[in-house]
């Protein structure tokens, strides 16, 4: 048996999809904006307005939405019209309508570990959707604990692992999942998304000695079980 004790997994493109859905409201809203602004233009502006409202609205799909709310306003000078706003305010509420689709391994991956440790969710967003989003996938009975927190930093993950030596935080994002996990004490693994939010790119720190990586989650229970 692994001496690790706690196994620790982040929510969104680790467990499920969810990037893609942003992705692609992305391109809804460039479609709407085109005669205000380049699309690479645009893109940039509404980058810019995510990272400027983060202290503000957080993450999440509401946070996205008053976003893309802003800089509509914003690349039109004022002129957009109210049947655009309504549209984006469509898309986001169909983002949270959106069904739950869990990434390959997900679920034999959580229950295969959870026989022998004690599992917990750490995932940051709105807790109204993340709680939506857990009761959805099915797999909320597995896990021992969950925290839906505003940002994760190590004082999360010291609070989450009653021994961060003995515990191991696995996500898609360097930035939230890895670099805060090791800097509490535990081990951090990175599993890669096939998108990457531009705000969540951050230094992978190959050669610490708590840090690993994975091709996908089916990998975890070996790596786990060698630790």
């Amino acid at each position: 048996m692994s001496r690790l004790e706690t196994i620790a997994f982040d929510a969104d493109d680790t467990l499920w999809q969810n990037e893609a859905f942003f992705r692609l409201t992305q391109e809804r809203f460039a479609d709407l904006l085109r005669a205000d602004a380049g699309t690479d233009h645009l893109m940039e502006r509404l980058e810019a307005a995510e990272r400027r409202n983060l202290g503000h609205y957080g993450f999440g799909i509401k946070a996205f939405t008053l976003t893309m709310i802003e800089t509509a306003i914003e690349v039109s000078e004022g002129r957009v019209q109210a049947s655009v706003i309504a549209e984006i305010m469509a898309a986001g509420r169909e983002m949270l309508r959106h069904p739950v689709d869990l990434l390959p391994h997900a679920r034999e991956t959580v229950e295969a570990l959870a026989a022998d440790h004690r599992v917990v969710l750490i995932t940051k967003g709105d807790l109204l959707d993340q709680e939506r989003k857990l009761a959805q996938s099915g797999l909320g009975d597995l896990f021992d604990a969950v925290e839906i927190v505003s940002h994760k930093v190590p004082e999360v993950y010291r609070r989450a692992f009653p021994d961060p030596s003995r515990a191991l935080m696995v996500g898609n994002s360097v930035r939230s999942d890895v670099i805060p996990a090791i800097e509490a004490g535990a081990w951090g693994v990175h599993v890669p998304s096939e998108i990457e939010w531009a705000l969540e790119a951050a230094e992978v720190p190959e050669g610490h000695p708590r840090f690993r990586a994975i091709a996908h989650l089916g990998e975890l229970p070996g790596l786990v079980a060698g630790l």
